[in-house]
């Protein structure tokens, strides 16, 4: 199991909402949205596009690339049936740790409920 590991400071992150770290050599995409912290691989696994650089609304952040939308907490794109990889993320004062143990989903997330963790 991996360790929680420092991904930055939170100040950065809450001035800016979206915030691209390099943990251990892994592009990583950060967002702050209604004070809670989401992290998702940078990479989009469609084309390849920056997450880091698109734009937040509704839960979901939109490829710059080819507007596809995934869920911030579950990472699922459903239009397209495919699943970006989300981090564990955790706040302790004002530093953002994540888990470099990255969760892919296979089914869809439940309508009513969705617990975050990977189908």
């Amino acid at each position: 199991m991996t360790d929680w590991i420092k991904a930055t400071e939170l100040a950065p992150l809450r001035l800016r909402k979206r915030l691209k770290v390099i943990v251990e050599n892994i592009a990583i995409a950060l967002f702050y949205v209604d004070g809670k912290v989401f992290a998702l691989a940078d990479i989009c696994v469609h084309k390849g596009s920056h997450l880091s650089q698109g734009l937040v609304f509704k839960g979901r952040v939109v490829c710059p690339g080819h507007q596809w939308a995934f869920d911030l907490t579950t990472g699922w794109a459903d239009q397209w049936a495919k699943c970006q990889p989300v981090f564990p993320v955790r706040v302790e004062g004002d530093v953002v740790y994540v888990k470099l143990e990255p969760q892919v989903r296979t089914s869809p997330p439940t309508p009513a409920h969705d617990s975050g963790e990977p189908g």
